[in-house]
């Protein structure tokens, strides 16, 4: 039986998930895709990475808002490779408003999506997990999975819960060798922040370097963002048997955001 291991990542058509992809498969992991793409526009990132790491790549475009999607995608993964060894809940929607404003339809597709199908996803792979002795589940917090910020209830309210739902699994599998742990990112740079910045800027009169430092990154004490490739390398150490003890913890990546 081969020993590539397979990994599964949520929402990695671009940005950090693709990038924790990446990572996996320069380890030597046959990697599942996910996203809402079209295949026809991943296609040129699932087939680098076959040719530039020697491993398989397979893309679904599994709904993660369902509970029946995560499910779907865990089959495709078993269906593919046989097994799931590792899985990382990275899949994510932003939307920005006041409580009492904040619309019922928003509310419900963040906790959808941020949340319940990581519960899904978790709970259709951990018994595989289990009867092999071994796996991973890394989920993608974010520093508002500690901290809070205003007009997020329900990003908040769904990483906040994330990190609970990190700490159940990781009690209930630790005596079978499969570690539970969460990234908690702050600003990360990527495509989608880029975009944001002149934006912004124009918005606020400011330049757009004052926006990097006293808008997006006001709360992080490094005055830097994060990188993806940094969000993949301590997702490929959270599989190695360095980190065989880490388990149930939450992981800040957010140049001191939440050191205050």
């Amino acid at each position: 039986m081969t020993d590539i291991k397979t990994a599964v990542v949520t929402g990695s058509s671009s940005g950090i998930g693709l990038g924790i992809a990446k990572g996996l498969a320069s380890a030597g992991m046959n990697v599942v895709m996910n996203g809402i793409e079209p295949p026809g526009e991943v296609e040129a990132a699932r087939k680098a990475l076959e040719t530039q790491h020697g491993i398989r790549a397979v893309y679904s475009r599994a709904n993660m808002m369902t509970p029946e999607g995560p499910k779907e995608l865990i089959a495709f993964a078993e269906e593919s490779f046989g097994r799931v060894d590792v899985l990382v809940n990275n899949a994510g929607i932003q939307f920005v408003s006041p409580i009492e404003d904040f619309p019922d339809d928003k509310w419900q597709a963040i906790i959808n999506l941020n949340l319940s199908a990581a519960f899904y996803t978790t709970k259709t792979a951990v018994s595989g997990m289990k009867a092999r002795g071994w796996g991973r589940i890394i989920n993608i917090a974010s520093a508002h999975g500690l901290v809070a910020s205003p007009f997020k209830s329900a990003y908040v309210a769904a990483k906040h819960g994330i990190l609970g739902l990190t700490k159940t699994a990781a009690l209930e599998a630790a005596e079978h060798g499969v570690t539970v742990n969460a990234i908690c990112p702050g600003y990360v740079w990527t495509p989608l922040v880029e975009k944001q910045i002149p934006d912004t800027a124009k918005a606020r009169g400011m330049t757009e370097e004052q926006v990097k430092r006293d808008v997006l990154l006001a709360a992080q004490p490094t005055k830097q963002f994060a990188t993806v490739d940094e969000m993949a390398d301590l997702a490929v150490f959270l599989c190695s048997d360095g980190a065989k003890s880490i388990t149930g913890a939450a992981l800040p990546v957010d140049g001191g955001w939440t050191a205050h």
